[in-house]
């Protein structure tokens, strides 16, 4: 590729970002408005072998509740999940911790 197609590349990417951005900032921002919510306090546990893992790293984001109203999962499906938990969402759950939350959640709904 040529210098020149490259710094015409370039330029071009640079004024559609450009455009892009002063487009955003002349779309006012209203009819939004700031709320309070008051989310119930779930006071319920996890119960059984293995629950104190679940207890210890799952709570802290889930409810009880809301956990126990999944459909019933495969195995490889709660791996996924739990995972996704650690990689996106940056739950700090210790490797060690992973095989017993994955079966005690896989048992769950059975």
């Amino acid at each position: 590729m040529s210098m020149k197609l490259v710094y015409r590349v370039s330029f071009f990417a640079l004024a559609i970002s450009l455009m892009t951005s002063a487009a955003i900032a002349a779309v006012p921002l209203t009819g939004f408005k700031s709320v309070n919510v008051d989310l119930p306090f779930g006071d319920r546990m996890f119960e059984g072998p293995g629950a104190d893992v679940v207890n210890n790293n799952c709570l802290a984001c889930h409810s009880v509740g809301m956990v126990l109203t999944q459909p019933p999962l495969s195995r490889q499906t709660w791996e996924a999940e739990v995972a996704k938990m650690r990689n996106v969402f940056k739950a700090p759950i210790a490797n060690e911790d992973v095989p017993p939350i994955v079966d005690y959640l896989s048992k769950l709904n059975k």
